[in-house]
């Protein structure tokens, strides 16, 4: 049978398609602006059908209606990023949080430690040969697909089709649903005055020919604004956004300096707008990756010059680094923040950097604190940490004593901050 006869031959509807769909299965779903929530909802539908589906994925958008109160008997939800949608339900024990580096996820799916038995994904349509795009997100999805005993397709125009290693061909897909809608959006927020001069002090310290590696959000933004008039940057990320496109369009991000995958954008999904969706479409100096390679420190290092930038929610004086969670309460993941501070700590003349607001709360909070509070986790180790920024500095940690750290992490904090910072570290004979 050929490629058109055998999608002719799995076209349904997703009422139809989730029947496969049985109580003790584990569901995957595509993450980020792949969302499929038209599956997503046609699977929720059912759940009085249902018992004990459990459903897992990394960060997505939308509204994840299987973790909504009353949900429990129906669906357990596994979450390896939380975002805004699941973190109610995570606190509230309805879901459950697991730590893991975004570049190990895809190994425990292809080890078989977490068999897939239905993965619900959002592609594009074929193209001549028979080949699927995962589109704006490939990242752990098509390894999930490899190994799902079933794997349903929301076949949609509108997902760009992009290149690199991210194609499913129609033979390894169970059931078509070809349903059109616009792709879950994640716009940029506004960059404001501490990010700005965030941004600024990163860009400081970056070289020309360098590549980057940046999450979303606004001090990423805004150091991708204060690269104007920089030459020749590259990217190797997980992801990115919308703020890449003017550096393109101006030429500051060609990749002719990298030292692998020259000339290409190498990432694994882009969270963003429209506007970065159709940037992507057929745009071969982008390449899609899963995040087994994009988030492999010994791939990254490869990188000469490599320059990650993630954020985190604060840092204590001996440069313990907190992202994901504060307190008992879990706020988001691991992610890939480990596997590029790892991996630009590796390369030749590379840079990790840690950047983040110096105080919380309309400045009623410092984020660098005496000590990490009971509950909260360590993202970043204090032999892992580097650089760290705040809008009143950066400093690099790497190679320094903790009487050398003290003074530096509190020449950074915020200057109401700073005498019971040092009052602390005396009484506990950092200094």
């Amino acid at each position: 049978m050929n490629w058109v006869d055998q999608l002719e031959s799995k076209r349904t509807t997703a009422e139809e398609a989730v029947k496969c769909i049985k109580s003790g299965n584990r569901v995957f779903i595509h993450p980020g602006c792949c969302t499929p929530e038209h599956l997503i909802s046609a699977m929720v539908a059912r759940k009085d059908e249902l018992e004990n589906v459990e459903v897992c994925h990394i960060l997505t958008a939308g509204k994840a209606a299987y973790t909504a109160p009353g949900m429990e008997k129906h669906f357990r939800h596994r979450s390896f990023f939380t975002g805004g949608n699941v973190r109610e339900a995570i606190n509230a024990g309805r879901a459950q949080q697991m730590h893991i580096f975004l570049g190990e996820v895809e190994d425990l799916y292809l080890s078989g430690q977490l068999p897939i038995d239905v993965a619900l994904i959002q592609v594009s349509p074929p193209d001549e040969h028979g080949f699927l795009s995962f589109g704006v997100g490939v990242e752990v999805t098509m390894s999930a697909a490899q190994v799902a005993k079933i794997v349903i397709a929301q076949v949609n125009p509108r997902m760009p089709r992009v290149h690199g290693d991210c194609f499913i061909h129609i033979s390894k897909i169970t059931h078509v649903v070809e349903h059109e809608s616009e792709l879950l959006e994640m716009p940029q927020g506004t960059i404001d005055e501490t990010s700005r001069r965030i941004g600024e002090l990163i860009a400081e310290r970056i070289e020309d020919g360098s590549t980057l590696q940046m999450g979303i959000g606004s001090i990423p933004d805004a150091f991708l604004v204060a690269l104007e008039g920089r030459r020749d940057m590259g990217i190797h990320s997980e992801m990115f956004s919308d703020g890449i496109i003017p550096l393109v369009e101006s030429g500051v991000i060609n990749n002719s300096k990298k030292t692998l995958h020259p000339g290409k954008i190498v990432a694994a999904f882009t969270l963003g707008t429209r506007k970065i969706f159709d940037f992507c479409d057929d745009n071969p100096i982008i390449e899609f990756h899963p995040c087994r390679y994009t988030n492999n420190p010994f791939v990254i290092c490869q990188n000469e010059k490599m320059v990650a930038i993630n954020s985190a929610l604060g840092v204590d004086l001996t440069g313990q680094v907190f992202s994901d969670s504060l307190g008992f309460r879990f706020y988001s993941g691991f992610g890939g923040q480990v596997d590029f501070v790892r991996g630009a700590a590796r390369s030749k003349g590379g840079k990790p950097f840690i950047a983040f607001p110096a105080t919380a709360k309309d400045g009623a909070v410092s984020r660098i604190v005496p000590f990490i509070q009971p509950g909260t986790g360590v993202t970043t180790t204090r032999a892992d940490v580097h650089w760290v920024v705040t809008e009143y500095g950066a400093v690099n940690l790497h190679g320094r004593s903790v009487p050398e750290r003290v003074k530096d992490l509190v020449s950074i904090a915020d200057p109401k901050f700073r005498d019971e910072l040092l009052a602390f570290a005396k009484e506990k004979k950092y200094l």
